[in-house]
């Protein structure tokens, strides 16, 4: 795949200025947004809310950076991300006023649409344990003075001192105790930037004399997901910890063995379609990139850029949607565009249960799941991954060739099998 313009510009400005001896020599480097503007955008070549999203010369050198004043930056080996796990806990129902109209919460699109749906089925009072909770403090701002300590992969610590940074916040709720301050993302991260929560948390401690939680929400597929974080050292951005998490639903999502049962017995096997055989594991991301997709086109660089993938990962997955009749390319100009098929969209036009149905039935209208799944219901565990692998290669699949190109794929078919069968226990 070729470069992206943030590759490309990021390399020019690491060779005009310097910059790897820099940091060798100092430590850290700052830029600036003019320095940054001569090569693109500064605003587009900043922004990594993943580290996967880092561009390749960050990621060789494991390169960080952040804001420290409304048009300056430090690049460094900082620690600046926290890995998110989310544990299968049990997910809570809630009920949604049946007087509120203006939003459909069968249909959210956006993280501000799942912040105030979370609000007004009560989520985010019950989570952060206040009485009284309103929407207060929201959108951009500046962050005031601070400074702080930060660690590096090189084991040192770094002070950081910042200036009127420009920061952004999804929402703020204040009870009769607490400011809760939330960064909500409609997609599924394996991590974040510490700096979305660290930022805010620091301004408005020194504004409010109510405790201030720190939390990160993720939205897809009607389940809302929320992580409460604590600063142990409010001077330190590394020292952050989960407090708890929780989970949410504001549909019906019980689902049943033989929910899965009836689904599969009406399924009937599809010729496989010419496109390559799925080589992606988490079948949860990719209907959250349907939902991204449901929202606008998006090209390969944008999925990139925007979504929790390297450029590899974003080829996996596009063509698992694709595989599965969900998700369309087409080529405008130079740019790869996906969008959403006739069939993709009325998937996600569904609630909840019959949405996950249909999803069980589109797996396992073909061959090789379909007979994986059959044999995992006759003995009660997962083939083997050399049983697969024989499956797999009497299942008429598209271009695939190599020995151990059929074992990765093995893989995904074991990962969305899993993910049919933890349907029944959500």
């Amino acid at each position: 795949m070729s470069d992206t313009k943030n590759e490309i510009a990021w390399r020019q400005l690491f060779g005009k200025y310097n910059i790897l001896e820099e940091i060798e020599q100092h430590g850290m480097f700052e830029i600036t947004s003019e320095q940054i503007n001569e090569f693109r955008e500064a605003r587009l070549m900043t922004k990594f809310d993943h580290r996967k999203n880092l561009p390749e010369i960050f990621k060789r050198n494991r390169l960080s950076i952040l804001p420290v004043t409304r048009g300056s930056y430090l690049i460094a080996p900082f620690e600046a991300y926290q890995n998110l796990e989310e544990k299968e806990t049990e997910i809570v129902k809630v009920s949604f006023p049946v007087y509120i109209e203006s939003i459909d919460y069968e249909n959210i699109t956006s993280e501000t649409a799942a912040l105030s749906c979370a609000y007004v089925s009560g989520i985010i009072a019950d989570f952060v344990e206040d009485e009284e909770v309103v929407p207060t403090v929201a959108g951009r701002m500046s962050s005031e003075t601070f400074d702080f300590y930060i660690n590096t992969y090189a084991k040192t610590v770094l002070q950081v001192n910042v200036t009127n940074s420009q920061i952004e916040i999804d929402g703020g709720f204040e009870g009769l105790e607490t400011l809760s301050l939330i960064e909500a993302k409609n997609s599924l991260p394996d991590d974040f930037i510490i700096r979305q929560l660290y930022y805010p948390y620091r301004l408005w401690s020194d504004k409010v004399g109510k405790k201030v939680k720190p939390i990160f929400m993720t939205y897809s597929n009607g389940i809302f997901t929320f992580y409460e974080y604590e600063f142990q050292d409010p001077k330190n951005y590394n020292s952050l910890v989960l407090v708890k998490q929780k989970r949410y639903s504001i549909e019906e999502t019980e689902i049943t063995l033989e929910d899965i049962l009836e689904a599969f017995n009406r399924t009937e096997i599809v010729r496989e379609p010419e496109i390559s055989f799925p080589q992606a594991d988490s079948f949860k991301r990719i209907v959250n990139l349907c939902e991204l997709l449901n929202e606008s086109d998006l090209t390969r660089d944008e999925i990139t850029a925007n979504y929790d993938f390297d450029p590899r990962q974003t080829n996996y997955y596009t063509d698992a949607g694709r595989y599965l009749g969900l998700i369309d390319k087409r080529r405008e100009g130079s740019e790869v565009v996906f969008s959403l098929t006739s069939e993709g969209r009325r998937l996600l036009r569904l609630k909840y249960k019959p949405r996950q149905l249909k999803l069980v039935e589109l797996i396992l209208s073909h061959r090789a799941f379909n007979e994986t799944f059959r044999l995992c219901l006759e003995r009660g565990q997962m083939p083997s991954k050399d049983e697969i692998v024989d499956i797999m290669k009497h299942s008429n699949l598209y271009r695939i060739e190599a020995e151990k190109t059929y074992y990765r794929r093995a893989q995904t078919i074991s990962g969305w099998i899993n993910w049919i069968l933890g349907l029944t226990r959500l």
